[in-house]
């Protein structure tokens, strides 16, 4: 291989396409496959040359992305693609992938001499446009060095995690778990402003009062250490919770039921006074 080899992307999607848009940017030959061909056709206007099948579109390249769905799409598009895959290059997914599943796929094919890096991301179409974001990376570190490079090329931020090959899967899905919990929340409380005849500008204006961050971080890592001395009680946490249910009435909710359930549940096992939390605890 030499550093003309072009590179190949499978999976041209919202993240696929940007990530595609950012490589030709920076003058790199690069092959793309997607199963609706479509979409991979919209990037032979940035310079992509669009490729029939997996095998045909890692072809000679030194570097394969997997920018997929799920764990059976991974293993179908990498079952695929090896007729065609060189023995030296390295093949980095990007994709959300279940942990278990992960560690067992990174541990196969490298022992059947694939060269397979995890590459889990927190970076979004336009920040893959821009080159911004983070990656982290799980699996050996002779793959890792040999594409550190490129890499940090397409991101703000290269995180390598380690060998052990499910810890980037496992901080993908905590990281999500944060977006689309926090996501959740700033949903209920528009809705419980609403219910209240209150505009959304005025209900977000509260997050100028306090620092969010703040408080998830000592939250955190209260949980982290099991400490749960209390500052904010579950009993009186659950009263402000009720009073949220209540204002919200026939409102859609999308997380503060589940809280109220865990919440009383706690409380049943005689946990009130405890801080809150206590909802992090082990069980």
């Amino acid at each position: 291989m030499t550093d003309a080899a072009p590179v190949a992307f499978l999976g041209t999607g919202l993240l696929g396409s940007g990530f595609v848009e950012a490589a030709t940017g920076r003058g790199e030959t690069v092959v793309v496959w997607n199963r609706t061909d479509s979409k991979a056709r919209a990037l032979e206007r940035f310079g992509a040359r669009v490729a029939a099948t997996p095998a045909d579109a890692v072809r000679g390249a030194a570097r394969v992305h997997l920018v997929l769905r799920d764990d059976p799409v991974v293993e179908d598009v990498i079952a695929a693609l090896r007729p065609g895959l060189a023995a030296e290059a390295i093949l980095m997914d990007h994709t959300t992938t279940l942990p278990a599943a992960t560690a067992e796929r990174s541990a196969r094919l490298n022992r059947e001499g694939v060269r397979y890096l995890h590459c889990p991301v927190f970076i979004g179409p336009s920040a893959a446009r821009a080159g911004t974001g983070t990656i982290m990376v799980a699996g050996p570190r002779p793959l890792y060095d040999a594409v550190r490079a490129e890499l940090e090329a397409m991101a703000s931020k290269v995180d390598y995690v380690g060998e052990r090959p499910d810890l980037a899967a496992v901080r993908k899905l905590c990281g999500n778990a944060f977006i689309i919990g926090l996501t959740a929340l700033v949903a209920d409380a528009l809705a419980v402003a609403r219910a209240a005849d209150v505009p959304a500008a005025d209900a977000l204006d509260v997050l100028n009062q306090f620092d969010p961050s703040a408080t998830l971080r000592g939250r955190g890592r209260a949980m982290a250490a099991a400490n749960f001395t209390p500052s904010f009680e579950l009993a009186m946490a659950r009263k402000d919770v009720g009073l949220m249910l209540e204002t919200a009435a026939d409102a859609p909710l999308a997380a503060l039921p589940g809280i109220a359930s865990r919440m009383d549940a706690l409380i049943a096992q005689g946990r009130g006074e405890l801080d809150m939390s206590v909802m992090g605890a082990s069980q």
